[in-house]
C-alpha cells in the first residue's frame, strides 16, 4: 500500500484530528457564505458513511469473485454456460473495480479536509463550491474543469 493510501486510511480510522480542522481555512466560492464547523462535521461524516459503505462493497464483490474463481475452469462444460460465467466474473470485476475508485475517493477527500487542502480544484487551484461539495464530496474539480475533461 502506498503512503498516500496509508495516510488517506488513517485518517478514516483517526479520528481525533476532526476538532482541529479549521472550517474557516476552506475554499468557498464568491457568493457563497464560508464553511462553518457544522457543514464540515456533516461532511465528514457522510464521508466516513460511504467509506464504510464502499469497504462493504469490496468485501462483497472480491467475496463474489472468489466464489467464481473456485468453480471448474470450464472444461467439459456448455460453451453457453462457460460465456455467461465469463460476463458474470467480468461483472464482478467491474463492481469491485468501481467500488475500489469510490473507497479511494472518499479517502482521499477525508485526507484532504484533514490536510486542510480539501474544497480546492486540483486542476486550476480555484475553490470547488461548498454546493458541489456537499452534493458530491468526493469531487477534486471545479464545475468549469469537470466539464471541460468530460467534452475530451
Amino acid at each position: 500500500m502506498s503512503s498516500a493510501k496509508r495516510g488517506a486510511a488513517g485518517a478514516a480510522k483517526d479520528l481525533s484530528w476532526r476538532t482541529s480542522v479549521d472550517p474557516a481555512a476552506l475554499p468557498f466560492r464568491d457568493g457563497e457564505e464560508p464553511w462553518t464547523s457544522e457543514e464540515v462535521h456533516e461532511l465528514i461524516e457522510e464521508l466516513l458513511a460511504d467509506i464504510a459503505k464502499q469497504e462493504a462493497a469490496v468485501e462483497l464483490a472480491e467475496h463474489e469473485l472468489a466464489d467464481m474463481r473456485d468453480g471448474t475452469d470450464g472444461a467439459g462444460r456448455d460453451p453457453a454456460d462457460v460465456g455467461a460465467n465469463n460476463f458474470e466474473r467480468d461483472q464482478e470485476m467491474t463492481l469491485a473495480h468501481s467500488a475500489r475508485e469510490m473507497l479511494e475517493q472518499g479517502l482521499v477527500a477525508l485526507r484532504s479536509i484533514r490536510d486542510g487542502h480539501y474544497g480546492a480544484c486540483e486542476n486550476c487551484g480555484q475553490p470547488i463550491g461548498k454546493g458541489r461539495l456537499q452534493v458530491f464530496p468526493r469531487a477534486t474539480l471545479c464545475v468549469t474543469c469537470k466539464q471541460r475533461e468530460e467534452r475530451r
